[in-house]
């Protein structure tokens, strides 16, 4: 698998060296929009058969780190990754099934809300999960 420029030259400018798995895994992550780590891996595997597992895990830290993918984590479910970055969306996540989608920022500005009291912080994120059930699982049975 050739690296896609796109992701070489993301990857270059965080100055992390383009590697096939940091290519699948990137691929993978765009292509499956909040995965987990499992997900990703198997995923990585279909074209890097030899991939170890704990090459996946440190290419993501190593991504996450840079900022080329995001790590979420709702309470009471393992991490997942995505590709969406650097715009402070949020996100809804389904009570019953589990599966989350992305929501665009509460106010179109960062850091989207405004404390009740900053405590001096500069503040310039905001991360908000809104919990609820998905289309799908209010559907009648």
């Amino acid at each position: 698998m050739a690296p896609t420029p796109d992701n070489a030259d993301r990857l270059r400018g965080s100055d992390l060296r383009v590697t096939r798995p940091r290519i699948a895994v990137m691929d993978a992550v765009h292509d499956n929009p909040h995965a987990d780590t499992e997900t990703i891996f198997d995923v990585v595997r279909t074209s890097l058969p030899t991939v170890s597992r704990q090459a996946v895990y440190d290419v993501l830290n190593a991504l996450t780190t840079a900022q080329l993918v995001r790590r979420i984590q709702p309470a009471g479910h393992v991490a997942r990754y995505e590709s969406r970055v650097g715009d402070n969306h949020h996100h809804v996540v389904c009570r019953i099934c589990g599966v989350i989608a992305d929501a665009d920022c509460a106010t179109g500005e960062r850091p989207c809300l405004t404390a009740s009291d900053d405590h001096g912080f500069v503040l310039d994120e905001a991360e908000v999960i809104y919990w609820g059930r998905c289309p799908k699982c209010t559907e009648p049975a």
